[in-house]
């Protein structure tokens, strides 16, 4: 094993990695080691200020053996302050990232302070034949253009998005982030977002999944929900 890869099987919970398998399908269960969050996150904030020239080395030894190695370089990019270096870092770790969690875990907080340079980077991960990639573009406009820079052109850009690479599996976790998307739009700018749920704009599943996931959000008033219940479509 790695230096790394010793440190992290020093941690490891098999009960945790167990439970954690049953929620990722797509990870084979003998590439999972076992280490909590928070565990992994403390390693790359000390590993970063601590041995920089490790964390380096690590973060160019791609691809990984293990799922905790990929969610433990998801938290190191997100440590990233250089906005450019993160970027190069985020898109040469995006095509080996394969499972929802390890693509929801990767969250650049530089990416704040720099969104009109990441509209174009978005835009370019959304268009990807990855099913990751495009998650994590529209996990990045979620997450960064829903309130002071929000634009109504955002949320048709999501609903554009139809991904299909004939698995499945890669379509549910693409159309489950665009459910979120929508959800979450739905909560933050209803006035603006609303027309388009009425035009029927997504895939029936996407439609219906979207607005399930709004009236169980209590930032949806009683009256939204009662109304966009009235919204679903038959299958």
């Amino acid at each position: 094993m790695t230096e790394l890869q010793k440190r992290l099987f020093a941690l490891q919970d098999t009960g945790y990695r167990d439970f954690q398998m049953k929620l990722i399908p797509t990870v084979p269960a003998d590439r999972a080691i076992g280490v909590r969050t928070p565990e992994l996150r403390k390693l790359a904030k000390d590993l970063r200020k601590q041995e920089p020239d490790l964390a380096e080395a690590f973060l160019g030894n791609l691809p990984h053996d293990y799922f905790d190695e990929n969610q433990f370089h998801a938290f190191l990019i997100s440590l990233e302050k250089d906005y450019g270096t993160c970027i190069a870092q985020v898109n040469a770790f995006l095509p080996f990232v394969d499972n929802w969690a390890t693509c929801d875990q990767l969250s650049p907080k530089v990416f704040g302070k720099h969104k009109d340079e990441l509209l174009s980077e978005i835009d370019r991960w959304m268009a990807s034949d990855h099913a990751y990639t495009v998650r994590f573009g529209m996990g990045m406009l979620m997450q960064w253009f829903l309130d002071e820079d929000f634009r109504p052109e955002y949320p048709e850009r999501v609903a554009a998005v139809r991904f299909q690479n004939g698995d499945e599996v890669d379509e549910y976790y693409v159309n489950m982030m665009r459910a979120w998307y929508f959800a979450t739009a739905l909560a933050k700018q209803y006035d603006a977002v609303l027309p388009l749920i009425e035009a029927r704009t997504l895939d029936p599943w996407t439609h219906n999944k979207a607005i399930r996931k709004a009236v169980e959000s209590y930032r949806i008033t009683d009256e939204q929900k009662t109304y966009l219940k009235t919204l679903k479509v038959k299958k």
